[in-house]
């Protein structure tokens, strides 16, 4: 396994594989952190119920897309522009869980709390990574992720309080976590296995992907929800 820490002075040295992986993982990275923000600013900001969420969903916003900004720095150093990201909209976004629209509150909710909670598993596997300049942005990044999970959480608790809110967000899982699972990719992947080679990425996509349900089941077992069966409806299994 590669173990050396790599700035981006050291990038044109590595191996082509090395590079390839790389710009692959950040710039589906900087695709993603606009996804949300591109689902959800112009339906829900102003539409949110209290006031106290319409501040946090323009807060999260902003980290978001200081988080593109941050990834955007680093495919720069690399001479990669992907600036044309800007200018997608939810349809042209690498993953598919950022096409889906966010259509009730609930939705907005889930993908707070399980969505998000995905892309933090994500970010914490570049925390430790052979390239140092990604590696530094990530604790704050990953400070910042915990605060949306959080509003997430609080939107559920508020929904699950009644049992005509608790339908809405069992419905809203229901539709959304297969997704949520699919976002780790192939349990088999070749390129899951060489990430973790490289040391640009801990885990594999099946080890994530194992983490994340242990964890998403305790959410959903604390509001009183029933996990959905998490082989229907999947694509990558």
């Amino acid at each position: 396994m590669f173990t050396d820490r790599i700035e981006a002075a050291d990038f044109p040295k590595m191996d082509k594989e090395y590079q390839d992986l790389l710009l692959k993982v950040l710039t589906i990275q900087a695709d993603s952190e606009l996804g949300g923000p591109h689902l959800y600013v112009e339906k829900w900001i102003l539409a949110a119920p209290t006031a106290e969420d319409q501040l946090m969903l323009a807060k999260t916003a902003a980290e978001e897309i200081d988080h593109h900004r941050k990834f955007v720095k680093l495919l720069a150093e690399l001479n990669v522009d992907v600036s044309y990201q800007l200018k997608n909209r939810s349809q042209d976004r690498i993953l598919e869980i950022f096409r889906e629209p966010l259509n009730t509150w609930a939705d907005m909710g889930c993908f707070g709390v399980f969505i998000d909670r995905v892309g933090g598993y994500h970010l914490a596997d570049f925390g430790e990574s052979t390239y140092l300049p990604v590696a530094r942005i990530i604790p704050q990044i990953l400070k910042e992720e915990q605060q949306h999970i959080a509003h997430g959480l609080r939107i559920l608790d508020t929904l699950c309080q009644t049992e005509e809110g608790k339908a809405d967000v069992q419905k809203s899982l229901d539709r959304m976590y297969p997704r949520c699972l699919d976002m780790f990719g192939r349990s088999d992947s070749k390129r899951s296995q060489k990430y973790q080679e490289w040391g640009i990425k801990k885990r594999t996509n099946a080890e994530c992907r194992k983490q994340y349900r242990e964890e998403a089941r305790k959410v959903i077992e604390q509001f009183g929800l029933k996990e959905p069966d998490p082989e229907k409806g999947r694509r990558y299994m």
